[in-house]
Parts: C-alpha cells; sequence; structure tokens
C-alpha cells in the first residue's frame, strides 16, 4: 500500500483493505503521544469508504473539547506521532499532516482537529457513515470524483470545490 501525495496533487487509487489497519496503527500512536481517548479519534475521509477510490491519504479526525484551549504542549506531542500543523485556515478546524520524510513534499495522512461532538465532528462522521450505508450515494460520490478529471481544472482546492455540493448536500439530510 503505498499512500501520499505531493503538494497539490489529485489522484484517486483503487479502495485498499490496509487503509483500515493504517488508521489503526496511526491512533494508537496518536493515544500513547497525544493522551486522546480512543472515541476522541475517528477514520474519516474517502478511506473510510468502503470500496470507493480514494486519494491515497489517511484522513483522521480528532476530537477535542476546544480548539483555542490546544497549547504548545499538544503540538509537540502531536509532532512526536509525526503530525505537523499546517498553514491552512478552515473554520473551527486545525490541519495537520504526516509526512513521508523531512523533505515534507508528500503528505501520507491529514489530522482534522475540530470540536468533539460539535456541528463539524458530527458532519464528518454523519458522511461517512450515511455513505457506508448508502450504497447508490457512495456510487453518485464515486462517479462525482471520478468526473472532475474530465474537466480542465487541477489543484486540490479545485477537487475539494468540485465536490462541495455533493458533500453540503449530504450534510443536511443530518436535519431530516
Amino acid at each position: 500500500m503505498n499512500l501520499g501525495l505531493k503538494k497539490d496533487e489529485v489522484k484517486l487509487v483503487p479502495y485498499n483493505e490496509n487503509w483500515k489497519s493504517a488508521f489503526l496503527i496511526v491512533k494508537k500512536e496518536l493515544i500513547e503521544c497525544v493522551k486522546l481517548q480512543g472515541s476522541q479519534i475517528e477514520h474519516i475521509g474517502s478511506t473510510s469508504i468502503e470500496g470507493i477510490q480514494a486519494k491515497p491519504i489517511i484522513d483522521i479526525l480528532i476530537g477535542v473539547k476546544n480548539l483555542n484551549l490546544l497549547d504548545k504542549a499538544f503540538f509537540s506531542n502531536l509532532r512526536k506521532a509525526g503530525f505537523y500543523r499546517l498553514q491552512v485556515q478552515r473554520p473551527n478546524e486545525i490541519v495537520c499532516a504526516k509526512f513521508t520524510d523531512e523533505s515534507f513534499e508528500t503528505k501520507t495522512h491529514f489530522l482534522h482537529i475540530v470540536e468533539l461532538n460539535k456541528e463539524k465532528w458530527n458532519q464528518m462522521l454523519f458522511f461517512r457513515d450515511y455513505l457506508n450505508a448508502n450504497e447508490e450515494v457512495k456510487n453518485q460520490y464515486q462517479a462525482l470524483k471520478n468526473d472532475f478529471f474530465s474537466t480542465n481544472l487541477n489543484g486540490i482546492n479545485a477537487y475539494t470545490e468540485f465536490k462541495e455540493q455533493f458533500i453540503q448536500s449530504i450534510f443536511s439530510k443530518m436535519e431530516e
């Protein structure tokens, strides 16, 4: 199993059963290094959705009590587990990444740190669970992701924006 994408690279690879064990290895490291509880760490993103193609990066959701109370020690402990805070600015979320080596060119994992049991936490878990429970919707998402490559768009921001309407449509089902 080869994990990793270079900056702004977008590619999809076939579903790999080993993504689950790759997540569990990192979850264990995070529990040990950062002193998180297992219930604060979830596998999300397309690598957590059974059977669909995904970017070869493991996305991990971490829930904390309050983002504003995270201190230098927290991020220092994340570095012990190989994660570095990125300059990505997202509302109510801190993003960190793990890389293949010290060149910091190829990312293999993303951490999405959000407040536990708040809106963003609930949305990300709902999306994963909804797609895993609905084969037709999962296939629609797979087709949408593949459609990106038939456009003249490129780069991770364009890819993310291309999928955004679909993702928001799934989030809206939480209220149903």
